[in-house]
């Protein structure tokens, strides 16, 4: 048994602002000591995106930024060389942070719907268009996350790794509702089958330690997520309706941990930390939970990324989750 939990009280989503990888990589660590995770900068231009970022790390597959957004190619051009040395220069500098580390850290790419809905073919389609291309997409995604994760198992070797697949596509990809080239039309729906047997096929990659996936879009498929082998998923909670409650319910007393997104990812007001937890504890009353649960299952991050935030702003809100954290531990009636 390890000594320490596979998850912090507190963690961030993926990225923050700025450009500076070390600045990101101690503002990462320092803020979350017992849940830290690897940053990422899209401020940086393209590569640096969550899509360019994910694009570097397939195996046999690359891809090229063209006006229209990533584009599927046949060689590693510029755009690949340059995804490939940020995400380089970003482990690096989380490396020096983390000398000595042992505990739990999140690392974030982007998932294989996601992915299928942002990539193009040669023809300017979604490769969500082509059964295909998703079936290569996804087997060229999971090859290069078990490389990525051996990397920072060498790099990192105290840490216990948990990965963040980012998923914010995933309900419009099961709805229909991720538009066509043109822009006039919608691509049909993904079988819900499909969709849940690819996710369980990537989520299969990290064997050996927890996947977590994130969403901060509504109607986040808790049910299908759990039943594809996410350990834990990660949402913006203002945007859960009533209709969420009982897949969440159920979701909870399955074991899933949930990471609650209540801290604003824009430059906010922020409320006092138990104020930022109040609906956290509100929801768990209404479902009839076990209050000593709360901290067991819950961990509390910003709703979203945090690239489009002020520096000064990013830093108070990582801080601000670490208290609410604390407030929720420490008084979880």
């Amino acid at each position: 048994m390890n000594a320490h939990p596979t998850y912090g009280p507190a963690t961030g989503v993926g990225s923050l602002p700025g450009g500076d990888a070390r600045e990101a990589a101690k503002t990462a660590t320092g803020s979350f000591e017992d849940f830290p995770f690897l940053p990422e900068l899209p401020a940086r231009g393209p590569g640096a995106d969550m899509i360019g970022r994910t694009t570097g790390m397939l195996v046999e597959l690359y891809a090229r930024v063209e006006p229209s957004g990533w584009r599927l190619g046949d060689r590693p051009g510029r755009d690949t060389k340059r995804a490939r040395s940020w995400l380089g220069e970003d482990l690096d500098a989380l490396e020096e942070c983390t000398q000595d580390y042992q505990g739990p850290l999140k690392v974030q790419a982007v998932g294989p719907w996601t992915l299928a809905a942002s990539l193009e073919l040669r023809n300017g389609e979604a490769a969500l268009s082509d059964p295909g291309a998703c079936r290569d997409l996804s087997a060229s995604l999971a090859e290069g996350l078990r490389l990525h994760l051996a990397e920072l198992r060498r790099r990192i070797p105290g840490a216990r790794l948990v990965l963040q697949l980012d998923e914010p596509s995933l309900t419009a990809v099961l709805l229909g509702r991720v538009k066509s080239a043109s822009g006039y039309r919608t691509l049909r729906a993904v079988d819900r089958q499909l969709v849940e047997a690819t996710l369980r096929e990537v989520v299969g990659v990290h064997a050996d330690g927890p996947v977590v996936v994130h969403s901060c879009a509504p109607d986040v498929p808790f049910a299908l997520l759990r039943r594809a082998g996410a350990a834990g998923v990660s949402f913006d909670f203002s945007l859960l309706t009533e209709r969420d409650e009982d897949a969440i319910g159920e979701a909870v007393e399955a074991g899933t941990r949930l990471f609650a997104g209540v801290v604003p990812g824009t430059d906010s007001a922020l409320s006092d930390p138990a104020g930022s937890v109040m609906g956290v504890r509100t929801l768990w009353r209404r479902l009839g939970l076990q209050p000593g649960l709360l901290t067991e299952a819950v961990t509390i991050t910003p709703a979203c990324g945090l690239a489009g935030a002020s520096p000064a702003y990013a830093r108070q809100a990582l801080a601000h989750c670490v208290r609410a954290a604390r407030s929720l531990a420490d008084n979880p009636e």
